[in-house]
């Protein structure tokens, strides 16, 4: 029997549930929609929630192209505590009074984590050393050296703070690479009391966010009725609203669709970086480039 979703090219936005792993929700939706050309752009710990882009058919191919890749995220804490995944859902290593800790005090120290800093990535992480997963070697309880990279906190607001309960929320907006869990870690040691995360929800990743997002219920629904899942499909040009627009004559899409790379004086074009490409007729060919030095525009990605 065909698959109603054979034809799919696109981005179709997920709000991962808690406790599957990005790859459960790309198994998930191999099912529903009996596809298996699908991709996704940002893994999310099992205990987070919100935005997962998933790429559809061949906008699979525009996974390790795309030109945004930092997130938003809004983070919930409890100081006083650490442990060995950096999360409530590890083994509490140590408790320390945080009874002393302010607000004040937080957004004093939250500035020495603003703009380009330098992260150890966790033990409890995907990271590879020596061919082998950290998270592997962490559950043999071993500890490897690992080195710290640096990553970009863009925003860092402290959105709510109780003194009582020492429980708090912070909004985060963030290059990739950065361990939400590692940059509270951090701030709590900063603070001299220790803290882990309670819960994540990332509410925006490569552009887009929660509102441009559906359930897996959602997709399952349009499934059990025999409809297709287009109405949810993203396309794939809007991953790279960033780049500029050029659109081809019939003349230069015939050659540029041949792979001849084009002049881009005889275009007008200047300047240099990447273009999004749209046929003579306005339909979206894919991503370009231009060389500085030989002024010639080539391909990069046809979809």
């Amino acid at each position: 029997m065909t698959s109603l979703n054979e034809s799919l090219n696109g981005i179709i936005c997920m709000n991962k549930p808690a406790d599957f792993t990005s790859f459960d929700v790309i198994a998930k939706m191999r099912g529903i929609l009996r596809l298996k050309r699908l991709g996704h752009a940002g893994t999310l710990d099992p205990m987070a929630t919100g935005v997962l882009p998933v790429f559809v058919g061949k906008a699979t191919k525009a996974c390790d192209i795309i030109p945004n890749h930092d997130k938003t995220y809004e983070a919930e804490f409890q100081l006083g505590l650490s442990s060995d995944t950096q999360d409530i859902y590890g083994k509490i290593t140590d408790k320390k009074d945080a009874s002393g800790v302010t607000s004040v005090g937080i957004e004093n120290v939250l500035d020495g984590f603003r703009g380009d800093i330098m992260q150890l990535p966790p033990m409890y992480s995907a990271v590879m050393v020596n061919g082998q997963r950290l998270y592997d070697l962490a559950r043999q309880g071993i500890v490897a050296e690992r080195e710290m990279r640096p990553v970009t906190i863009h925003s860092l607001i402290l959105r709510e703070y109780d003194e009582k309960s020492h429980m708090g929320r912070l909004e985060i907006s963030c290059s990739r690479g950065t361990y939400i869990r590692t940059l509270i870690n951090d701030i709590g040691e900063a603070l001299g009391c220790g803290g882990i995360m309670t819960s994540l929800v990332r509410t925006r990743a490569c552009g887009f966010g929660l509102a441009d997002c559906v359930t897996i219920e959602d997709l399952q629904e349009l499934a059990d009725k025999g409809i297709s899942a287009e109405r949810y499909l993203i396309p794939i040009e809007n991953a790279f609203e960033d780049y500029k627009r050029v659109r081809l004559n019939p003349h230069q899409e015939r050659l540029y669709r041949s792979g001849v790379r084009l002049d881009t004086d005889k275009m007008r074009i200047s300047g240099s970086g990447k273009f999004r490409v749209y046929g003579a007729n306005g339909d979206f060919i894919g991503i370009a480039g231009v060389n500085p030095e030989t002024r010639e525009f080539y391909v990069e990605k046809n979809f």
